[in-house]
């Protein structure tokens, strides 16, 4: 069949053909067995015209059924103002690629400066990458991070209210890179501070990694621990949910050498795990050992204010064996998207953001309990916008029913426990679906 979209005249392509001395593009296969070749013409519609593909594609899209979330566990349904998708689909942003070369990159670098900045000024650290691929892998190179300054400890304690989506990420990383993970004990749903300080006893720890809010939603008090940690001579990790920081005290208030989590949450669409960004930020101290970009400014031979990509380990791009991360790829539109952001909801948005998050999950959580089918697997700890309720009834039975009536209501967490999170785009009229779901599931 013709191509004519392909840039390859005949000339061309048998031009290309006698430089690699073969005869035909067939020449090209040769080593491929005859068996494993297809043979019979792809399962291709016939041409259509733009209405058609249009209405095509509206079809396979009705196949997708949108439903009310009040699913969390990391990544949650915040809105995404207009004006973001509306600059990063400018065609300098969307096919925009790595800025190696500063000279013809100013804008990319300008705008990864201040994704950088205003992520540090969020997680109240001296400094920021930009970026890592999701949230747990930025929490497992965090993990690296403090291997890598400790030298000769290989020894990382996780806490266990953190999400095992990251966890298994982090177990993963660590066990190729021959790092010992080890869990500290929760009780009550959050990390046992007790048991925390006898695992630093044993000396040989370089780093601790705890969660705020932690996987249960719950807000952990961590009052002095990083100071349990430096007298222990550990590094203190803190997996923070960024959109939360608008309320609660930062990384950073709380002492910690390194902030990492995923940005998904500052205004992020939910898109099937992805793309995301996972952020990392830490003290001027371990900006050495801060894997992926870091943009800096400076001033040009005329004095003019200018943006560099600075600290830069060649071998992390040419020698990946000694290389301290082997990211190579930064995710800049999705940095972008987070500085567009923050920008245009500024502080008084986030905490807006996040007081009527937190405020819808209290008023949901109550009503649900006051059905008397469910309770709070923790009255006693304080919450965000994400809860952990016991039920009186199979869970896989009320997410069945919600997505039959067009409700996602939570992440299973056991077969009586569901983590239910509530944000700003949830309505009073979408608990009362709630409320009336578990009313109607049989006793």
């Amino acid at each position: 069949m013709p191509h004519h979209y392909f840039p390859h005249t005949p000339e061309d392509v048998a031009e290309m053909l006698r430089r690699c001395g073969v005869g035909s593009l067939a020449d090209l296969y040769a080593d491929v067995p005859e068996e494993l070749r297809m043979t019979k013409d792809y399962c291709l519609p016939e041409p259509k015209s733009e209405p058609e593909i249009r209405e095509y594609f509206k079809h396979l899209a009705s196949a997708n059924k949108q439903l009310t979330c009040f699913a969390g566990a990391g990544y949650y349904n915040h809105y995404t103002p207009a004006v973001i998708s509306h600059i990063t689909g400018r065609s300098e942003f969307l096919t925009a690629y790595t800025p190696y070369q500063p000279e013809i990159s100013q804008g990319t670098l300008q705008y990864i400066f201040e994704y950088q900045s205003m992520m540090a000024e969020l997680t109240g650290m001296d400094v920021s990458n930009a970026s890592m691929y999701d949230g747990a892998t930025a929490t497992a190179e965090a993990v690296m991070m403090a291997v890598a300054a400790a030298r000769k400890r290989n020894r990382v304690l996780v806490s266990a209210t953190l999400n095992p989506a990251v966890r298994k990420v982090v177990d993963t990383y660590a066990r190729y890179h021959g790092v010992r993970i080890d869990t500290i004990p929760a009780c009550e749903g959050v990390t046992s501070l007790s048991d925390l300080e006898k695992m630093l006893a044993d000396g040989d720890v370089a780093g601790v990694v705890l969660a705020e809010p932690n996987f249960y939603g719950i807000v952990e008090d961590w009052t002095d621990v990083a100071e349990m940690c430096h007298k222990a001579k550990a590094l203190l990790i803190v997996n923070a949910i960024p959109s939360d920081l608008a309320m609660l005290r930062s990384p950073g208030e709380w002492g910690a050498d390194i902030a990492v989590g995923d940005a998904q949450s500052l205004g992020m669409p939910l898109s099937s795990g992805g793309p995301y960004l996972g952020y990392i930020c830490t003290t001027k101290a371990l900006i050495r050992k801060l894997p992926g970009r870091i943009v800096g400014a400076t001033t040009d031979a005329d004095g003019r204010r200018t943006f560099v990509l600075t600290l830069q380990a060649r071998e992390q791009h040419i020698r990946r064996d000694k290389a301290t991360s082997n990211i190579c790829s930064n995710q800049g539109l999705m940095a972008l998207h987070t500085a567009i952001y923050l920008s245009v909801l500024g502080p008084e948005g986030l905490r807006e953001v996040c007081g009527k998050s937190y405020a819808g999950a209290h008023e949901l959580a109550s009503r649900l309990e006051a059905t008397g089918r469910m309770k709070l697997a923790y009255p006693a700890q304080p919450f965000c916008n994400e809860f952990l309720m016991h039920t009186d009834f199979p869970v896989d039975e009320l997410i069945a029913q919600g997505v039959a009536m067009g409700l996602l209501p939570g992440v299973k967490v056991a077969d009586d426990a569901i983590l239910i999170a509530v944000t700003e785009l949830n309505t009073s009229a979408q608990m009362d679906t709630f409320v009336e779901l578990v009313n109607r599931l049989p006793k």
